[in-house]
């Protein structure tokens, strides 16, 4: 079955177009990007495998003109990998919020359109853009069935416990406001393909997946199923990232709005886009330039690393004790993939457990890799995430369902 994957932001189109044989047999045909949706100088960026890539600047005025372009990029004659739009089977679409809704993938009705509307509110800078995605596809190949991937449903096995927040009932039965999580759809992938690299029955098991990027969160999964994970009504909850904060005091939110005579919507500014790495170093966002600024000296880039490990041991460790103990810790994303440096950090601070890592295997590897020992009392695996795959799987098995 041949699957496009769509995921769209508030102003770009990213894609991959895969054929799915089964779970595991697929090939990955072209992928690509489309920016600067609504300016004059939109660009898409079109990567077929096994032709050169192609690009082009020029205006995209919508998504619907951006998803054209996609499509006649899989068909052109010169850079394309399909004959026609009628090869396109299925399209799959993440989701970043789908509230307590949504408990895993579903096909694209009216229904599942409006609750994906109400969660808007949850969502102001994504729902909205992923709504303009189906649309767009709904214009440009009206018959071919779509599916939805939530970002949040992977979280909606954690006990009210842990997604519930102490403040007045009626806030949650009112507006919502309890836990969901974010990265669903990554932890999800690198659980399954963590526990499959390492031997483990995921039906029997404990592992601690970190998604560490210019956004992180930390999972802890016990018997396939999410029982607690570091993101909370937004992904604004949890450890230090590239521009957000994080944990904070609440009362430093009134506190600073006062002080420094900010709207809601600007506080909301600072802690999403202001904060995190960039705020705390004064610096940069990127945490490649804040290793090489913490090598020259700098004091306050050490500090964000510095940050970052602690954030991320913490919640580590209190995940261990949450399910009285762990088979598997998975690293993952942008950071979790290419920082050894941080991951040997983290896992030194493991050692009173018995976890060893192979410091030539983890300085070394970038790809998957068992990066503990065999004497190890815990497995440690680098898995890259693969979130596109995800959602073509879940869009294969729903779509051949449907025919059936």
């Amino acid at each position: 079955m041949i699957v496009l994957v769509i995921n769209c932001g508030s102003s770009s189109v990213k894609y991959q177009l895969l054929d799915m044989k089964s779970d595991n047999v697929y090939d990955l045909l072209a992928k690509g990007l489309v920016e600067k949706i609504g300016l004059p100088d939109g660009c898409i960026t079109h990567k077929p495998t096994g032709k050169e890539p192609y690009s082009q600047t020029l205006p995209i005025p919508d998504h619907t003109v951006g998803m054209k372009l996609v499509l006649e990029a899989l068909v052109d004659p010169n850079h394309g990998v399909l004959k026609t739009f009628d090869d396109i089977e299925a399209v799959g679409h993440r989701i970043v919020q789908g509230a307590d809704f949504f408990s895993g993938s579903v096909l694209v009705d009216e229904d599942v359109i409006e609750k994906i509307k109400i969660c808007c509110d949850l969502a102001p800078l994504h729902n909205p853009a992923h709504l303009l995605g189906i649309d767009a596809i709904k214009n440009v190949l009206p018959e071919v069935p779509q599916v939805v991937t939530f970002d949040t449903a992977f979280h909606q096995t954690m006990k009210p416990y842990a997604y519930m927040y102490a403040l007045p009932y009626e806030y949650y039965t009112k507006y919502k406001v309890r836990r969901y999580g974010a990265h669903g759809t990554s932890h999800q992938y690198v659980s399954q393909r963590g526990a499959e690299f390492a031997g483990i029955d995921i039906n029997n098991s404990k592992i601690i997946t970190c998604h560490l990027g210019n956004g992180s969160s930390i999972t802890a999964i016990e018997n396939g199923k999410v029982v607690d994970t570091s993101m909370g009504f937004t992904p604004l909850e949890g450890m230090i990232m590239g521009t957000r904060c994080g944990n904070i005091d609440a009362s430093i939110v009134p506190f600073l709005m006062k002080k420094e005579g900010l709207t809601p919507d600007q506080m909301t500014d600072v802690m999403n886009k202001k904060s995190g790495f960039l705020g705390l170093s004064g610096k940069t966002s990127d945490l490649r330039d804040l290793n090489d600024l913490a090598l020259e000296g700098d004091q306050r880039a050490k500090i964000v690393l510095k940050k970052l490990t602690y954030d991320t041991i913490k919640n580590i460790g209190s995940y261990i004790a949450e399910m009285n103990g762990v088979d598997l810790i998975v690293f993952t994303a942008g950071i979790g993939e290419n920082n050894p440096r941080l991951r040997r950090h983290i896992c030194e601070n493991l050692s009173f457990m018995g976890v060893k890592i192979d410091n030539e295997v983890n300085e070394n590897s970038r790809n998957e890799a068992m990066l503990s020992t065999p004497d190890s009392s815990v497995k440690v695996a680098l898995i890259p995430t693969n979130e596109e795959l995800m959602i073509a799987r879940d869009t294969m098995h729903i779509v051949s369902e449907l025919e059936n």
